[in-house]
């Protein structure tokens, strides 16, 4: 009896604990907007995989205004994620990865939705990679080449 009281008390402290660390949206909106720099395309792109859930469920249930406006956010979020991993120099790599998971999982959305709503997903798939070819460039694009040998030149001198 006394285990199974011990037990019930140890889930009860760990479900609570796991439903406290999970944010709201709304939560993580705020708090990308007021957080350090570092911290900003973490938290955005966050924001961009919760939306791509409410953009999956609200095509399930035919929301088709609901999921659009998720799209959009799912894109601008994603955009936000990107030029703030570019100001700070940190988490590109994340962020293009995570970037390319939400657009793979957007054209499997597109599958599953009639042809009207099949054109939003292509606009934000198409945004998307955009942003991801952003990023691959600014990681191995020439310009970063570039701003490698000055630094061994300045050092040189």
């Amino acid at each position: 009896m006394r285990s199974l009281a011990i037990s019930m008390l140890l889930f009860a402290c760990v479900a609570g604990i796991a439903g406290a660390s999970e944010d709201t949206l709304h939560e993580l909106k705020s708090r990308a907007e007021t957080a350090p720099p570092q911290d900003r395309p973490r938290l955005r792109i966050r924001i961009a995989e919760l939306q791509l859930h409410n953009a999956d469920k609200f095509y399930k249930e035919g929301d088709a205004e609901h999921a659009r406006a998720a799209l959009d956010e799912i894109v601008t979020y994603s955009e936000q994620a990107r030029d703030s991993a570019v100001e700070t120099k940190k988490h590109l790599k994340n962020v293009e990865i995570m970037v390319r998971k939400i657009a793979e999982r957007l054209r499997d959305i597109k599958r599953t939705v009639t042809v009207e709503e099949q054109g939003p997903i292509d606009q934000a798939v198409q945004r998307l990679e955009e942003v991801r070819t952003s990023l691959l460039q600014r990681m191995f694009g020439k310009d970063r080449d570039k701003e490698k040998d000055k630094g061994k030149d300045k050092e040189k001198k």
